[in-house]
């Protein structure tokens, strides 16, 4: 696992989105990291019980805030030497692309994933 260094812009697997950000601080077997962008917008719905809806609380995930800060495990941060995207524009694309993906394969799951989507969507850019 290539080193982080305090400063560095890291791509970071968080609660099931991933975030392009800055390493902030070092917290042992964690870091700090300030959110810039949006890469995989969080999954919908019950993330033990991942694509079911019977029986289960189906939460509605936003997407981290920019600039909000997250506590993240070292082996889910990576070093990121692309290109910083629009915090905005990110959100846009991680939420068109988990929509595309929902809307390959018609399941209970997916249309509930929808409309949370649907209403986040709403949320975000109003």
């Amino acid at each position: 696992m290539p080193e982080v260094q305090l400063g560095d812009t890291v791509k970071a697997h968080y609660k099931s989105g991933t975030y392009i950000g800055k390493a902030i601080a070092d917290k042992g077997d964690r870091y700090v990291i300030e959110v810039l962008a949006v890469k995989k917008h969080p999954m919908q719905g019950d993330l033990h019980n991942p694509h079911q809806t019977e029986g289960v609380f189906f939460h509605e995930r936003k997407a981290l805030a920019y600039h909000e800060k997250m506590n993240v495990k070292k082996p889910a941060v990576h070093p990121h030497s692309e290109l910083i995207p629009d915090y905005k524009q990110s959100l846009r694309q991680a939420v068109n692309d988990y929509k595309e993906k929902l809307t390959k394969e018609e399941t209970t799951y997916n249309q509930a994933a929808m409309k949370c989507l649907q209403q986040l969507e709403q949320t975000y850019f109003k």
